[in-house]
């Protein structure tokens, strides 16, 4: 049986204003295995990142079910929330501003979230240079943040968000700010974490390279898990389409797009294959052969 990181269930935001209510998630059900890597993709207002901020504890959820690494979200205190969001998930911002402290070296600002985990100092400065090397910064660890490029920021950012051992990462747009060399780079730290530590991550990007090479990617829509692709079994291994050494920016299909069904038997179409279709009326012909159900215009 899978171990589950992530169980949401029916999760539905709603934001309430005076005189407005905005529904963010309006019935998301997605599961995240322990040790997975997947991106979370969809246009902005899809209810993505409010997903994103109710897994790192930074927003309540309305209604439904969330639970990661088997703490329910819907139920924790004001101090238990404070130690999940110190000891379960890391949190890697699409803005450095909110990530790093600008007067503080790569290496102390490493160390800054273990000051209060009860560890011994020994550990803490053993780990903090571990996380440089792991991210490839150690001849970088007493330089000051304005010394260092975008990329290199984003790499520390990722090492603070580590230095806790979460069970979790969670990065918002981890490649927005920077050029597609440094975001490869910053993938391959990714792949590399999930690799070899088995750490579970999950990255809500539009950056479309990024998500075609990672295992799985969920797209979602109007508040809810429209498809999900799926890393081709032979991405990695074929020869004829692509040198093995440089798959980024590859054009081809990496992925095989599968469409969700929900508890009540609706299906999303995918927006591109809806205009392909030149469905301009609301009804379609829906007709079931032994391969399968059809969908066709009318």
């Amino acid at each position: 049986m899978s171990e589950w990181m992530v169980q949401a269930d029916n999760l539905v935001k709603i934001y309430k204003t005076k005189d407005l209510e905005v529904v963010a998630l309006q019935g998301l059900d997605l599961t995240v295995e322990k040790g997975e890597f997947m991106a979370i993709i969809g246009s902005s207002g899809s209810g993505k990142s409010t997903f994103l901020n109710m897994l790192g504890g930074l927003d309540r959820p309305s209604a439904g079910k969330l639970f990661v690494n088997g703490q329910n979200l819907f139920t924790m205190t004001e101090n238990e929330l404070v130690e999940y969001k110190r000891n379960t998930v890391g949190f890697v911002w699409q803005n450095n501003g909110r990530n790093l402290i600008p007067y503080l070296t790569a290496y102390e600002n490493i160390l800054m979230p273990m000051r209060f985990n009860g560890k011994k100092e020994r550990h803490k400065r053993e780990r903090a240079t571990m996380l440089l090397n792991m991210v490839g910064l150690s001849d970088k660890k007493n330089h000051k943040l304005h010394t260092l490029s975008g990329g290199e920021q984003q790499r520390i950012a990722i090492a603070i968000a580590l230095a806790n051992d979460p069970k979790v990462l969670l990065a918002d747009e981890p490649t927005g700010s920077v050029d597609s060399k440094t975001a490869k780079y910053v993938y391959d730290v990714f792949k590399n974490l999930n690799e070899q530590l088995g750490q579970t991550i999950i990255v809500v990007t539009h950056d479309v390279s990024l998500s075609k090479q990672v295992p799985r990617v969920a797209a979602i829509r109007d508040g809810k898990i429209s498809s999900e692709k799926i890393i081709r079994d032979d991405f990695f291994v074929s020869s004829s389409e692509r040198d093995l050494e440089d798959t980024w920016g590859y054009e081809g299909e990496t992925q095989v797009e599968y469409a969700i069904v929900d508890r009540h038997g609706r299906v999303q179409i995918p927006k591109e294959l809806w205009e392909k279709l030149g469905l301009s009326d609301k009804k379609i012909l829906i007709e079931y052969t032994e391969d399968g159900i059809w969908l066709k215009k009318p």
